[in-house]
């Protein structure tokens, strides 16, 4: 294989000095004790989707489909689906509630696509958000959480686009852990007889994990250091530490040749060539 590491890509230093400056003011305004986060997201959302719309318009003289647009731009205006979860807790959830909106919403409009700007935009408001969050985190877009406040996460992960963390029962991830476009995390299940009777349990991915393209990691897996799941591939069970499972249920198929001794491969599991 050819060792393709990434690139550096830069970008105009006026851009890149505007983009500081605007992600330097929100997060000022975060750090306030005593803001009213609602408010902060409509403002930032109104600047983003109607730039051009006076802060006095008269809205009763806009057409119905654009105020129903702007009421929409106010968190208090919109429900998110874990709202409707009975073991939601509303003192942690709801004050989180309004930059997962943004998040959302930010990734929804033309600003969402750039990748420079969104990367630093979700490490901005993900410390916020999330229960705990290490350093240099990148997170691409269309990346979506249930509570937030269930989620940690290490130092160097990435995750990439339309993953979703289903932090529900809670999510534990490593550092150096990277997750693949349109992959899934799950942290609850539900019974087979009754579509009412949940199950929450913690999900732990440790450290140098790599869950592939379009995988699914089911509630209460614990995917061992430098595990990898393999893609499109269904992990019902445990992955060991530096074994490769792939396919549906996920199976162990090998081992990485970097493991130590004691992650050697049983006879029918052969190392990575």
């Amino acid at each position: 294989m050819t060792h393709l590491p990434l690139r550096n890509v830069a970008i105009s230093a006026e851009s890149a000095q505007l983009y500081e400056t605007w992600l330097e003011g929100i997060r000022k305004r975060l750090e306030d004790a005593d803001l009213d986060r609602d408010r902060l997201v409509t403002d930032v959302l109104r600047e983003i989707y109607f730039p051009a719309l006076p802060a006095e318009a008269e809205e009763s003289r806009l057409p119905a489909s654009t105020r129903v647009a702007l009421a929409n731009l106010d968190p208090r205006h919109a429900t998110l689906e874990p709202e409707y979860y009975r073991d939601v807790d509303p003192e942690l959830y709801y004050p989180r509630k309004p930059l997962i909106w943004l998040w959302q919403m930010f990734d929804r409009s033309p600003l969402g696509g750039n990748v420079h700007l969104g990367v630093k935009f979700r490490r901005m408001l993900a410390p916020f958000i999330l229960k705990r969050v290490g350093r240099n985190f990148k997170a691409f877009h269309f990346v979506e959480v249930s509570y937030g406040y269930n989620l940690e996460v290490g130092d160097d992960v990435v995750i990439h686009r339309n993953v979703l963390l289903d932090d529900r029962g809670g999510i534990v991830i490593g550092n150096r852990v990277s997750i693949s476009d349109h992959a899934a995390v799950f942290s609850h299940t539900h019974s087979i007889n009754d579509i009412d009777e949940v199950r929450c349990v913690p999900t732990v991915i440790d450290d140098n994990v790599r869950i592939t393209y379009g995988a699914v990691v089911l509630a209460g897996v614990h995917v061992g250091t430098h595990g990898m799941v393999g893609a499109r591939a269904l992990a019902t069970r445990d992955v060991r530490p530096y074994h490769v499972n792939v396919g549906i249920p996920a199976k162990s198929v090998r081992v990485k040749s970097i493991a130590p001794p004691e992650y050697q491969p049983d006879v029918n599991v052969p190392h990575e060539d």
